[in-house]
């Protein structure tokens, strides 16, 4: 005789009171539940890497200074450039180089900013490049 003998038989319980669950809620039971909200979010977020500024020397400022100085001169005629610079994260230390192809619109030595003809302010102390862009390129 086993444990389950007495009722393995006996037809399946239905209430009187309440009628049965709509299967769609009954399947919202056993939907995988996420205790810890964000957390997958916060490990994503910490394993994002970041790259650290380059510290430029001497010779590097200077030659970025000479650049602008020209990029100042030709200012009227609107050259095409790529200025690369870095973008610190908002979130973590460290940031990204990134590429800002276009016009310049002014430059601003006061404030030491680069603006751009589409409103982009790079900050000078921040630019790794600047480049002339052709019109092939």
């Amino acid at each position: 005789m086993g444990k389950y003998d007495a009722i393995i038989g006996l037809p399946h319980y239905v209430s009187k009171k309440h009628p049965p669950m709509p299967m769609e809620k009954r399947a919202a039971q056993f939907a995988p539940f996420a205790a810890l909200t964000g957390h997958a979010a916060a490990i994503r977020e910490t394993a994002r890497l970041t790259d650290e500024k380059i510290e430029l020397d001497d010779a590097m400022k200077l030659e970025i200074s000479d650049r602008l100085r020209e990029l100042a001169d030709r200012l009227p005629d609107a050259p095409p450039v790529a200025i690369t610079y870095f973008l610190p994260d908002a979130y973590k230390s460290g940031g990204s180089y990134v590429d800002a192809v276009g016009t310049v619109r002014k430059l601003d030595a006061y404030a030491r900013v680069i603006v751009m003809q589409d409103g982009r302010k790079i900050p000078i102390d921040d630019v790794l490049e600047v480049t002339w862009k052709t019109e092939s390129e």
